[in-house]
């Protein structure tokens, strides 16, 4: 099972931009290698599918595509497996932002 986190700039009271908008979060992961934009998220199970419409930054890791999900000013990730931790943080560092479980 994982647990999700958000990278959020919501609990900074001196910061101006506390919404992460789409269009830097854009910029920001194309700068990125092993990051795609993708309008939608599939989820193939074994007797079913599932596709989520939304904007996701897929990362690329070994033979896995972990998505961030860019959804009203924060980012989301599921951490299914400790690799992903150093790539969370290195982003919210990145983006002046926090992390929070949820």
């Amino acid at each position: 099972m994982s647990q999700r986190f958000r990278i959020t700039r919501s609990f900074q009271e001196n910061n101006q931009d506390k919404a992460i908008s789409l269009e830097e979060c854009k910029r920001y992961f194309a700068s990125k290698p092993g990051f795609t934009y993708s309008p939608v998220f599939t989820v193939s199970g074994s007797s079913s599918t599932m596709t989520i419409d939304g904007d996701f930054f897929m990362w690329s890791f070994e033979e896995r595509s972990i998505p961030f999900r860019h959804y009203d000013g924060d980012l989301y990730v599921a951490v299914s497996n400790e690799e992903v931790i150093p790539k969370m943080i290195e982003i919210a560092s990145e983006l002046n932002a926090d992390i929070t479980e949820g």
